[in-house]
Formats: structure tokens, sequence, C-alpha cells
């Protein structure tokens, strides 16, 4: 039987999700990958177990997280039978909706029909009452925003979820969702954005800045560019790397001999802060306080035992910051 670290909650920092009650782990673990049914079910538990052990209470997941879809949820749910389940009530777990599910006109985007649908699905798959944060994982201009708000708010009530969070809406899209959530009292408390030293597009659109300003909270996945912002590609694409492996999320032609030199200069900088490059992504990202947490995928729990590191090590002095952005800009 799984006995969790006693000492889990003295290695992590815990910041407060927005205006609300709820507090996130510095760092969350993200099941997007590796929680499927080609990866090795001893290995998901042995990352679970690594994360929970050091302090992350967070495990986010989504219906389309696989392969294939619903693969992720279902491999959570036989986790939290083997040794999670009496830890339950330390853990946030949160999944979304809106990615195509299944056939037909009802398995997609962001109809009530859909969102509750899905839920009840995603529940079923992971063995859960509720989970307790809840997404739209896009917006669908085929829908009106009202119907979308009005789903997520039923379930709220329903007792199915108990926050409410968006995910890839801009800044007008979260803005509009926000002010009918507002008006029907559901607590809206947190972003999950795309974000890191190479992607920037939250901070051309407006996106943080509305989040900071208003006091949501924020989750960035992607920190690490899929994977571009770590050693692995200091030295060409190894044959075990993900973009060998599976090329749809990241691409070969993503290392130019821009992007190498980029990453080698980086490097450089992360190596005189005491830190790999992946420990200085994660932590540049929580630099100024506006992402409450930062989704780590892994591939194995070493992995996530070195990006605890950073815990405390978030701080950059502002001549480590002029020279970050002279490579990335």
């Amino acid at each position: 039987m799984y006995q969790a670290n006693t000492r889990r909650y003295d290695q992590m920092e815990y910041k407060r999700c927005g205006k609300s009650g709820l507090q996130l782990p510095l760092l969350s673990l993200g099941l997007w990958h590796n929680f499927g049914t080609t990866s090795s079910f001893e290995n998901m538990k042995n990352m679970c177990t690594a994360a929970f052990d050091a302090g992350i209470t967070h495990f986010d997941l989504a219906d389309n997280y696989g392969p294939v879809n619903g693969a992720a949820e279902e491999n959570f749910g036989r986790i939290l039978e083997w040794g999670f389940r009496p830890y339950r009530d330390e853990m946030v777990i949160s999944t979304k909706a809106g990615h195509e599910m299944w056939p037909g006109p009802y398995g997609d985007w962001g109809s009530k029909k859909h969102l509750v649908a899905g839920l009840d699905q995603s529940l079923k798959r992971m063995g859960l009452e509720y989970v307790d944060i809840f997404y739209h994982h896009r917006p669908d201009p085929g829908t009106p925003l009202e119907e979308t708000m009005l789903a997520l708010d039923g379930i709220v009530k329903s007792g199915k979820a108990l926050y409410i969070g968006l995910s890839k809406y801009d800044s007008e899209q979260t803005d509009q969702a926000v002010k009918i959530l507002t008006e029907l009292k559901t607590p809206f408390i947190i972003h999950q954005s795309r974000y890191s030293l190479f992607e920037r597009t939250i901070e051309k659109n407006g996106l943080k800045q509305y989040i900071a300003e208003n006091g949501y909270g924020m989750i960035v996945f992607s920190p690490l560019a899929q994977g571009l912002l770590t050693d692995k590609y200091l030295h060409g694409i190894p044959e075990d790397s993900r973009m060998k492996k599976d090329g749809r999320f990241l691409k070969e032609s993503a290392i130019t001999e821009e992007r190498r030199r980029q990453i080698e200069a980086l490097n450089e900088i992360a190596a005189d802060r005491g830190q790999s490059l992946a420990q200085m992504a994660l932590s540049w990202v929580l630099r100024d306080g506006v992402a409450t947490s930062v989704l780590i995928g892994a591939s194995r729990p070493e992995q996530i035992l070195e990006n605890v590191k950073i815990v405390g090590k978030t701080d950059f002095a502002p001549e480590e910051l002029d020279k970050i952005e002279k490579i990335c800009g």
C-alpha cells in the first residue's frame, strides 16, 4: 500500500489562485503526454507518486489526453484505485472538455450537451464524484458564449466541479466569459495559457496583463516549448526524443540554426545561475508572480524531482532578464 512522504509539504511553495481560497503548488503535473495506452502503467504510477511525495498536489488532465482519447483519465483513475484514493482530499484534480471526443454533432466544442456529457464521461473514467477545476478547453465560435457559460455554471451548481477555468481564450473572450460567470456567481478562478521563453503570445495580445490586472489565477502549459528549452536538443536530435518518435506537436523543422544558438546561449545563463536550462525556463515563467503555477510534463520521475528544485529560485537579477530578452527577442 502506498504511503505518501510525510514531509511532502515542506519542500513545495503554494500560491493562492487569484482571489479564490484555493492554493496551488508552484509546479503542477500535467498528464498530456506519457499517460496514454502506449505508455508504461508502472512508470505512470512512479511519476505520480514522485510528484505527490514532492508536494505537487495538482494533477491536470483533459478528456482527450491519450492516446487514445480518454486514456489518461482512465489511467489516472487506476492510479487512484491503486493507492491515491486515501489522499483525494489533499489533491486538486482538473480536467477539460471542448475538443473532439466522439462522432456526431455533440462530440466537440462548447454546447451544453457536449460539456455536461463530457464531464460525466470524465468522472466515470476517473472514478470521481467531482473534479476541483473544470475547464472549457477552447472557445467555440459556433455556440453562444452564454450557453457555454450557463453550462459551466450548472456544472458547478450540480456539485460536479468546484471551480471553473478557461483555456485558450484570448483576453476579450475571457473578459466576456467572466462577466457572465460573475453575474451567475460562478467561481471562475483560473486561465490555462501557453507561455514560454519562446512563446510570448499572451504578452502580445494583452491576456497576461488582463489576468494580472484583474487578479485571476493563471497556470502555464508548454513552459519548456515541447522540450526545446531543455538540454535534450543542445547536440542534435536524439533518437529517443519526442521529436523523433512523435512529430505531431514538435517537428524537426523547429530546430533551426538560429533556434539552436538561442538554446545554447540560454543554457549558458542557466549554468551561471546554477540551474539546468529546463529549471531556468520554468523559473522564468514564474518570475513576476502573474502565473500561479506551471504545468510540467515528464517521461520519468527523475525529471519531476529535478524540476521541483526551482522552488525558492524563481527570482532573476535585472541583468539576467536583459540578457534573456536579447537572446529571445
